[in-house]
């Protein structure tokens, strides 16, 4: 059963990842559900923006590392059924608004990087932990965040995965506003109504402008990430283990602890 609730509007569509009790982790058929309702939306001319969020308190913890540790889902079958949400988010010609509501780490992180706007609670709190799970990045991590915030600054979200907060967030350019928890919600409308106001041709061809003059290629260096990460053999039982680890690292880190990736 995919972990997705879907809330049509007049010109909206909102995604809602909707797993709590799993701070909104992603299997497959919540990826491929989510796929398959990008699209939709994005075929649908009335929609003028796409808006991604998480069901509280986490907006997506990344891959459901239960079920990659117990072989359920392997990456490689990502490809194989078309259910690659960081790739079809890449690709969409209507707008695609983050609304972060709380966590997003790893594969979350990426799709905060994918969408073409964020707007963050105070709530909210960011980091990569690829390397402290053992999972390469497929999602566009590797060439996504230092486009955002610079090669120094992803570099040490890495390679430490730290977590950075909102108000660190907005100063590193990783997301276009923070507001209060509770407005979150119509801080994000007030966002679809802007969008709503434009030219949908010229604010599509917009989007595709920008992807093609931002650096190296998008397409190529995206497929370069994606063919790395995909190629990469995972150890379950070695995920298994860094899992608990990222667990009880987190309940530290909400008890007040260090916050300083070590």
């Amino acid at each position: 059963m995919p972990r997705l609730s879907i809330e049509r509007h007049r010109d909206r569509v909102t995604l809602r990842l909707d797993a709590p009790d799993r701070r909104n982790a992603l299997d497959l058929d919540t990826m491929a559900a989510l796929v398959g309702e990008l699209r939709a939306a994005d075929a649908d001319e009335d929609v003028r923006a796409i808006v991604l969020t998480g069901t509280d308190p986490a907006f997506c913890a990344g891959l459901d590392l239960e079920e990659v540790a117990a072989g359920r889902l392997d990456l490689t079958e990502v490809a194989a059924r078309d259910a690659d949400p960081w790739e079809v988010l890449q690709s969409l010609s209507t707008p695609t608004i983050a609304a972060v509501n709380g966590a997003a780490v790893t594969g979350g992180l990426e799709l905060v990087l994918c969408c073409d706007l964020t707007v963050a609670s105070e709530q909210a709190r960011f980091a990569d932990t690829h390397a402290r799970v053992g999972i390469h990045p497929s999602g566009g991590l590797t060439v996504l965040l230092p486009r955002y915030v610079g090669l120094r600054q992803a570099l040490g979200m890495s390679l430490t995965g730290r977590f950075v907060d909102a108000a660190e967030a907005a100063q590193l350019g990783l997301v276009n506003a923070v507001v209060p928890h509770d407005q979150l919600a119509a801080a994000t409308e007030q966002v679809v109504e802007a969008i709503a106001g434009t030219d949908p041709v010229v604010t599509g061809e917009l989007l595709a402008t920008y992807r093609l003059l931002s650096g190296v290629p998008r397409e190529e260096a995206l497929a370069v990430e994606r063919e790395r990460g995909r190629g990469l053999i995972v150890d379950p039982e070695a995920v298994q283990a860094r899992r608990q680890a990222v667990i009880e690292r987190g309940r530290t880190l909400s008890r007040g602890g260090d916050t300083s990736g070590s």
